[in-house]
């Protein structure tokens, strides 16, 4: 594949095996070394990803970092998280994760500091993390909501 690289353009696809993206907007990029600096896309996959003041709806990579970007959803083996705001952060192995904010963090050892989060689900958390869920009280909100939910079908049933 080799490299590519892809300086203040709008494109559909951008593929290599190093893929180099500043100022720009795509909508997928796949490549085993990924760096994007003030980028826009729909869809991320790479083993290694480095991403700059962006913005994406997917990210999926094996070793990722993310750095004042805006993301949807990311999953990643190991992951680094800085001055960002991500809504679904899933880590199989490492999230290192600092003054950001998500609405879900999950990973089996996540170090946190300064991060502000709805739910969290960690096998082993460091730092400092403000939740307004644990897995207890998230569990009884669910419960509860269900509950609810349950009782207006019941009602609507009349």
């Amino acid at each position: 594949m080799g490299e590519e690289n892809i300086q203040k353009r709008s494109l559909d696809i951008a593929e290599g095996d190093v893929v180099n993206i500043t100022q720009s907007t795509v909508r997928s990029v796949d490549g085993d070394h990924v760096e994007l600096q003030q980028v826009g896309a729909l869809s991320i996959d790479g083993e290694r990803i480095n991403i700059d003041q962006g913005a994406a709806c997917v990210i999926r990579g094996e070793s990722l970092n993310l750095n004042q970007s805006i993301v949807g959803m990311t999953a990643s083996s190991k992951l680094e998280v800085k001055s960002s705001l991500s809504a679904l952060t899933l880590s199989r192995d490492s999230l290192d994760i600092k003054d950001s904010a998500t609405v879900v963090v999950a990973g089996r050892n996540v170090k946190a500091q300064n991060v502000r989060t709805l739910f969290l689900a960690g096998g082993n958390v460091e730092g400092d993390v403000k939740t307004l869920f644990d897995w207890r009280s998230a569990l009884g909100f669910g419960a509860v909501l269900g509950g609810v939910i349950g009782l207006v079908a019941l009602l609507k049933k009349r």
